[in-house]
């Protein structure tokens, strides 16, 4: 059994949070990372309302009584949803326990700890992580160069991100990006994390909400298969590297450059919504990490999280046995 400041903080048994991922952060996922010992994440914004939000809570718990989140992530946009009221709706149906993500949290932060809420905040750099520990969140998540999604301008890879996690924090961090097994999580705890955070690796699971083609198209690809879109407008995005994202980055690297509106029917949430129920890899974005390398099946979600126990214990146990005692002096 592995015992961390995560699971003792969350009232969990494996030190692994799902990603709060758009349109497939659902309760019949969330619940079955919970109820194989993990957190499950329900996401904030797939729901199109907070009502909606109440609803998908409701569901949530009848099918687990382990603890469970919400994600909440403030995006850049002209009209931003109604955050506080997701944030409220959730808190008043007892949840107690938040990832946040995105710009400006602090307002978000605020209320939340004054709700005695445990707070999880990603961020991609040391510094706005740092930021973030002044807001007062619990745990910070540190999303290095290999997540799916966005990982910030710095382009800097998990090892090095962690490490400088454990010199510069005070406050417990896991690490996001890259991790989809047992030696993945052994490696991140190595670095001083207190969990891991995995996304792509619960997509590609029996309860994920996901079209099965898509699933099989992530058990067939290779850590090659993902790309980054908006370099040039300084908002890069991890997404799998299909026809969309190809075309994305071919108009990007055209003379003079591209505007977002050079884009934006390509990159549409809804055309990306459409891939997961339709099982049309081609038919917009969707977010992949390179640990789409490292999946090589479909289990349930209690199969995957004691794998990745059991095999993460295995990994330990045979570094500690690499130390060798010294020989007593006469």
């Amino acid at each position: 059994m592995l015992e961390t400041k995560l699971t003792k903080l969350l009232g969990i048994r494996i030190p692994v949070v799902q990603g709060g991922m758009q349109w497939v952060g659902l309760p019949r996922l969330a619940a079955a990372v919970s109820n194989a010992g993990g957190l499950g994440i329900l996401t904030a914004l797939t729901q199109p309302s907070p009502d909606a939000l109440r609803t998908a809570i409701r569901e949530t718990r009848t099918l687990t009584d382990k603890p469970f989140g919400v994600n909440i992530t403030i995006l850049p946009t002209i009209v931003p949803p109604d955050y506080a009221g997701f944030a409220r709706a959730a808190v008043e149906e007892g949840v107690r326990i938040f990832e946040t993500a995105g710009s400006n949290p602090g307002k978000l932060v605020q209320y939340l700890k004054e709700q005695k809420c445990v707070v999880i905040h990603k961020c991609t750099t040391i510094r706005h992580a740092k930021s973030a520990a002044r807001h007062g969140v619990d745990v910070l998540s540190i999303d290095g160069f290999e997540c799916a999604g966005h990982p910030g301008e710095d382009d800097i890879g998990g090892l090095v991100l962690l490490a400088r996690a454990a010199q510069e924090l005070d406050i417990p961090y896991i690490a996001s990006g890259g991790v989809a097994d047992g030696r993945g999580l052994a490696a991140v705890l190595a670095l001083g994390a207190a969990g891991a955070n995995m996304g792509t690796r619960f997509m590609c699971t029996v309860e994920s909400p996901i079209h099965q083609k898509i699933k099989e198209q992530i058990v067939n690809s290779t850590e090659l298969d993902t790309v980054h879109i908006f370099r040039t407008l300084h908002n890069t995005a991890r997404v799998y590297k299909n026809k969309v994202a190809k075309e994305v980055v071919a108009i990007e690297r055209r003379p003079g450059g591209a505007k977002f509106e050079d884009v934006r029917e390509l990159v549409a949430g809804a055309r990306g919504r459409l891939v997961y129920e339709e099982g049309d890899v081609d038919k917009g974005i969707w977010s992949a990490g390179v640990s789409v390398g490292l999946i090589h099946d479909i289990p349930t979600c209690e199969d995957l999280l004691k794998r990745i126990e059991s095999d993460a214990e295995d990994v330990i146990d045979g570094l500690a046995r690499m130390r060798k005692p010294q020989a007593a002096k006469l």
